[in-house]
């Protein structure tokens, strides 16, 4: 194979949407896993995984669970994070964390292989994973950044329910049913499940995800904002987001206005997309060829389309990105970020 040598490799918060899709990743890419390791909360301690057609044990994440560990994918939630990721550092393993913890924590390197993968050697034992939604964006803006350089960006976004977990998903379905049956849908996750207030998803839309700031802007936009400018290492980039949750089992939509220093036109802007790695482009109008959830959910790549020139500025273009979210937007760039980190030899 591609790798000559095998590393000791933990799941921790492996129960979940993000954890299972870790394995699948690792499982397909025939990630060099020498042994395996999977952790979460006292309350999953004993139920069993498979992986690679053997069954394992789920052990409760604490701090010496990380003993001649060498890679931790950590998609236990930020709390977890910030608990365990350090003690894991201490003992030389290597984390890549999911989680919100670290992500704008001066030297930590925020990284989607495809955009910025040189920030990795930057790491002093803790590689974030961005969001989500920034990550599918980040993948169609780098290409356009340079070759056009980008002077503003505005992002709506259409996200699916499972970004905010299997319950949420669970409460579409049965909303759905409820509503169609006639019967009275009582809400409970979205848009916040730990807010008081809470919205009917099904034949709904809901323009708010995560908690709000003062200034009116929810914690996802800010996220959007801030991960992004890091990213691209443009601290003064300017781009704005509104993000907008969706009745939408998995895979977030993306509507993106790119304003940029060099005219690009249509054609141009389809061969930059063609070439970009991670992206395939789907944008044939005439045959009604352009990216959808429902299409790109379990697949890999970033789907790029209703590519088209903004004539209301000088240099301007509207494109539509769609990407599940559970894999790019989170899985399978923890497990690129640790084959990247294993190339470089950073291990």
């Amino acid at each position: 194979g591609k790798f000559m040598k095998e590393f000791s490799v933990a799941i921790v918060g492996v129960t979940g949407a993000v954890g299972q899709e870790i394995l699948n990743c690792l499982e397909e890419r025939n990630f060099p896993v020498g042994k395996i390791k999977f952790l979460a909360s006292s309350r999953s301690a004993g139920k069993k995984v498979a992986f690679k057609g053997e069954m394992y044990e789920i052990e409760e994440a604490k701090p010496e669970s990380f003993e001649g560990i060498d890679i931790a994918f950590f998609s236990a939630g930020a709390s977890i994070s910030k608990e365990l990721a350090p003690e894991a550092v201490k003992r030389g393993t290597l984390v890549v964390d999911n989680s919100s913890a670290f992500r704008m924590d001066e030297g930590v390197p925020l990284v989607v292989p495809e955009v910025n993968p040189e920030a990795i050697t930057e790491h002093k034992g803790i590689i974030a994973n961005p969001n989500c939604s920034t990550i599918i964006m980040v993948v169609s803006l780098k290409p356009i950044h340079d070759k056009a350089r980008i002077k503003r960006v505005v992002v709506s976004t259409y996200q699916a329910v499972s970004g905010a977990g299997h319950a949420a998903m669970v409460e579409l379905e049965e909303q759905s049913k409820a509503y169609l049956e006639g019967k009275e849908v009582i809400p409970k996750i979205i848009p916040v499940a730990k807010g008081e207030k809470h919205y009917q998803i099904a034949f709904n839309l809901v323009p708010q995800i995560d908690v709000f700031f003062e200034d009116g802007y929810s914690k996802e936009e800010i996220k959007m904002i801030d991960e992004t400018r890091k990213i691209l290492n443009e601290p003064e980039l300017s781009i704005t987001a509104t993000t907008i949750r969706v009745p939408v089992f998995r895979s977030h939509s993306e509507s993106i206005n790119i304003e940029t220093e060099i005219r690009l036109t249509r054609e141009e802007a389809m061969e930059i997309f063609t070439n970009a790695p991670g992206i395939e482009v789907l944008d044939d109008i005439d045959r009604q060829i352009y990216p959808m959830p429902l299409d790109s959910s379990g697949k890999d790549p970033i789907y790029v389309g209703r590519i088209r020139e903004d004539n209301s500025i000088e240099n301007g273009l509207n494109i539509w990105v769609v990407g599940d979210q559970i894999r790019k937007g989170a899985a399978l760039n923890a497990v690129q970020i640790a084959e990247c980190v294993i190339s470089k030899k950073l291990l």
